[in-house]
């Protein structure tokens, strides 16, 4: 189903997409302790995820990143005013504060008929640790733009463009599992954690400068199992999931923690995947970026959109249990902050990770020069980072206090401005 996109109606419309962000956050005392109040926001777009003093950000959906970072913008000065009124701040990394006991980990309380949501949570803190559920992320949801899936459903052999659009996001999903390592890679920025949590976690003060991304790592947010999908078409992949609910190893497809999930619109159920088909794909392995008042850069959310773009131009081949458990290792493996020794499985042969990022970022920006030349700044910036600029060594660097540090930086936040990023190269804007 590899698109051709020298043709002129897809052309066209090829940077035409939605993008929709969910990102969490942990509110923190002066003190660098988390917050033991009530969650205290009561609109729909600032909720809270696992615990109670976290804050969830949920923007609406945007046909343009510019309009997306305005968004964010707004709901972050929503949130800081608030906080700022109950003497707390927003902490601004994934790995969380000083945190030395569960008893300070509020599970999220709900009433009503949203009253199953906070047995659902104690469910995971019993089977987890609530110690795991307090990393902090960012999931980016993606879709085609509709006039782009239907001028490629044209130039198409299909003749029923639900199970076109169906198999587009299927196989986007198995392309772009082979290929997340990459986005962990150019986007890990929690290279540090706080004593306090690596003891409530299990973990030894040698692991606190391990990683580039705690959450994607072996030590991160993971199920107890590898999870191996189906992604052949959309009921084989809602079937494999539900296989995993019946045999008692899932509670629900909620629990599925896994790099990507396809969803449907609106009440995120295996059924309404099964019946409406897929809406969009999430893409669940971003850090929250402490260099962005947001968490998150636009050249990031632009180069993923050209990722996708790529993959979708490319030769596809079935995802297989052998390829599923190569594709979570090398995930696993860009979580590593030390890249210099680190390697993968890249085309078929085993290479350091900076040189198969650097083929890989070679690749696509033939693929934008030729295609989409508007994204070649976003590949740019993303090649930068193969020269020193790798967000994980330039935060490691910036914040050698990690809770003092972390304070001060939340402090900016509160204003909207971010100093310490100052000296990132290049200088951003947000």
């Amino acid at each position: 189903m590899s698109w051709n996109f020298a043709e002129p109606e897809i052309k066209q419309h090829i940077e035409t997409a939605e993008y929709g962000i969910e990102k969490e956050s942990l509110r923190v005392t002066p003190d660098g302790r988390l917050a033991q109040t009530p969650h205290p926001f009561f609109q729909s777009n600032i909720d809270r995820d696992f615990c109670e003093n976290q804050v969830e950000i949920i923007s609406s959906v945007h046909d343009n990143a510019a309009s997306l970072f305005e968004e964010l913008e707004a709901l972050h000065r929503t949130v800081n005013q608030r906080l700022f009124q109950m003497n707390e701040l927003l902490w601004p990394f994934s790995n969380p504060p000083i945190v030395e006991s569960q008893e300070e980990i509020p599970i999220a309380r709900f009433d009503g008929e949203l009253k199953e949501r906070e047995s659902y949570r104690r469910y995971l803190a019993n089977k987890y640790g609530k110690a795991k559920m307090l990393y902090s992320g960012i999931h980016f949801n993606f879709s085609f733009s509709d006039v782009l899936l239907r001028s490629a459903f044209r130039l198409s052999e299909e003749d029923d463009f639900r199970r076109f659009k169906d198999g587009v996001y299927t196989e986007l999903a198995r392309k772009l599992l082979r290929s997340t390592w990459l986005i962990v890679y150019l986007t890990a920025s929690s290279p540090t954690a706080d004593g306090s949590f690596l003891r409530l976690s299990g973990m030894t003060d040698a692991d606190r400068y391990r990683f580039a991304s705690f959450r994607c790592s072996e030590v991160g947010y993971w199920n107890d199992f590898l999870p191996i999908l189906d992604f052949s078409d959309i009921s084989a992949y809602a079937d494999s999931i539900r296989r995993y609910i019946d045999a008692g190893l899932l509670y629900a497809a909620s629990e599925l923690y896994y790099p990507l999930r396809l969803k449907p619109r609106g009440k995120n159920s295996l059924d309404a995947l099964k019946e409406n088909g897929v809406n969009h794909i999430e893409l669940r392995c971003l850090d929250i970026n402490p260099l962005s008042t947001v968490g998150l850069f636009e050249e990031d959310i632009r180069f993923i959109h050209l990722l996708m773009l790529r993959l979708m131009g490319a030769e596809d081949t079935p995802a297989d249990e052998r390829e599923q458990r190569a594709a979570i290792t090398n995930i696993r493996s860009a979580a590593l902050f030390n890249d210099a020794q680190t390697k993968i499985i890249y085309s078929g042969r085993r290479v350091n990770i900076r040189k198969a990022a650097a083929e890989a970022l070679e690749d696509i920006e033939r693929f934008a020069e030729e295609h989409a030349p508007s994204f070649l700044p976003a590949v740019a910036f993303q090649k930068g980072k193969l020269s020193g600029w790798r967000y994980a060594d330039f935060i490691r660097g910036c914040f050698k206090d990690y809770i003092s540090d972390g304070l001060k930086l939340a402090e900016e936040y509160r204003g909207q401005k971010c100093a310490c990023c100052s000296g990132y190269a290049p200088a951003k804007k947000r």
